[in-house]
């Protein structure tokens, strides 16, 4: 048995399919698929389902991949060990950030990490937070962002910020002669929502039971849905409704679209952090993301710089 063999498993585990697996690895499929079948004699076991056009991994096979991921895992630490010189805030670090908050983030996180790390660059990932999650298990990111509530066996956040949302609405909206509103009066509303798997959606929801409820009542058929924040806003300033929107998705230029009105205090939130499997092998390369995301300057949030 071969870390080599075991990258060849746990990358077939993960793509599902022989070909990819192999050029994924730089390798040709015979190559790795001899390689694995070396491994299942060596073994005694199946690990993987080569009866239909998707290759599945076995139940034995699963338990055997996962172990494989947390022997890859011990062996970049040992390399980082033995090399004592090499800085862990060399070389690429793999991040994933949902799609509220990536292109607010983004800008000003970079320009603050080329300061903070000019030799770590950033290979990115916008996904759903689930989507994400599950790259992180995998190895296949080193960190995420994401929006609590978020809670995964064998994975520890930080917090990073905690960011108030706003209602926004078209000129001419009677809200705008309110100075607040309650999450109450959004029941009322027609309010344009993200799309389901959006981690804001529920945000919003949560905040607003009335909205909630109204939304179960008219189900998903009958509610007007947006794919992005950029979406939504556009449709608020055509007058199809309202919406509400994160600090930082708004700038100063927004009142020429729309109106921006806060809630009524305490204004529904939500929380960001940063999200990486336990004992990760470059906890200062951990730490740099999260100095660079607090050196951010994001407009409207309120910075947690209380845990490292």
């Amino acid at each position: 048995m071969t870390l080599t063999e075991l990258r060849y498993i746990v990358a077939v585990a993960q793509e599902k399919h022989f070909g990819r697996a192999a050029q994924r690895c730089f390798v040709s499929q015979p190559t790795l698929s001899i390689a694995i079948k070396k491994l299942e004699e060596e073994l005694g076991l199946t690990l993987f389902d080569r009866s239909s056009n998707e290759v599945l991994t076995t139940e034995a096979g699963q338990r055997i991949v996962l172990q494989a991921r947390r022997v890859l895992e011990e062996a970049d630490r040992i390399r980082l060990m033995a090399n004592q010189e090499q800085s862990e805030l060399a070389g690429i670090f793999k991040l994933g950030i949902i799609f509220t908050i990536a292109p607010y983030l983004l800008p000003k996180l970079i320009l603050s990490l080329r300061q903070l790390a000019p030799e770590m660059p950033l290979q990115l990932d916008e996904n759903y937070t689930d989507v994400l999650t599950e790259l992180l298990k995998r190895g296949a990111l080193d960190a995420i962002v994401v929006a609590e509530p978020f809670h995964e066996t064998g994975l520890a956040t930080i917090p990073l910020y905690d960011e108030p949302f706003f209602v926004i609405v078209p000129k001419g909206h009677p809200f705008e002669q309110l100075d607040e509103v309650t999450p109450k009066q959004l029941g009322e509303e027609r309010v344009l929502l993200l799309t389901e798997g959006n981690c804001m959606r529920d945000n919003v929801l949560d905040s607003c039971q009335e909205l909630a409820s109204r939304q179960k009542i008219l189900g998903l058929s009958n509610s007007i849905q947006g794919s992005s924040i950029n979406t939504i806003r556009h449709m608020v300033a055509s007058g199809l409704g309202i919406s509400v929107m994160p600090a930082t998705a708004l700038t100063e230029n927004d009142h020429l679209l729309f109106s921006i009105i806060p809630f009524t205090n305490p204004a529904p939130k939500r929380r960001v952090v940063l999200a990486s499997r336990r004992n990760f092998v470059r906890p200062k390369a951990l730490r740099m993301i999260k100095s660079a995301i607090l050196s951010s300057q994001l407009s409207g949030v309120q910075f947690i710089d209380d845990v490292d």
